[in-house]
């Protein structure tokens, strides 16, 4: 008697040639193995979030984030909010121009920052010390 696939396996469809398929060699992460990626005019920036510090601070690359640092507490995103805020003038920009695309309320995120004009030290720097 032949087995028949349990009630609960997950259902697949076959591809035929020429079905759009996800590229391969894309990595899982948009910066790859760094803490950050351009996209065109658009910085890509992974974060590791430290609420609740003594002072507002970009820290050193830890991995494939950045540590930064501020003052807010983590309360419904106000220390996000606080950390665009701090951000923007350090890369020139308006605080619009920030995009939170995850991690409002998760010390895990990443920004996207449109048309920066400058860049703080870590992004410059060429030592790889992680």
């Amino acid at each position: 008697m032949a087995s028949s696939p349990g009630r609960n396996a997950p259902k697949t469809l076959p591809i035929a040639p020429g079905d759009a398929q996800p590229p391969l060699s894309k990595p899982r992460n948009a910066t790859g193995d760094s803490f950050f990626a351009w996209e065109g005019n658009v910085l890509v920036v992974n974060i590791l979030g430290k609420p609740a510090a003594s002072k507002d601070a970009i820290g050193k690359p830890k991995g494939t984030q950045l540590k930064v640092s501020v003052t807010a507490a983590p309360k419904g995103g106000k220390a996000t909010d606080h950390m665009v805020r701090f951000l923007a003038p350090l890369f020139g920009v308006p605080v619009s121009h920030i995009e939170v695309v995850f991690g409002q309320e998760n010390v895990n995120k990443q920004l996207r920052i449109h048309a920066p004009t400058q860049l703080p030290a870590v992004f410059t720097q060429t030592s790889l010390d992680f």
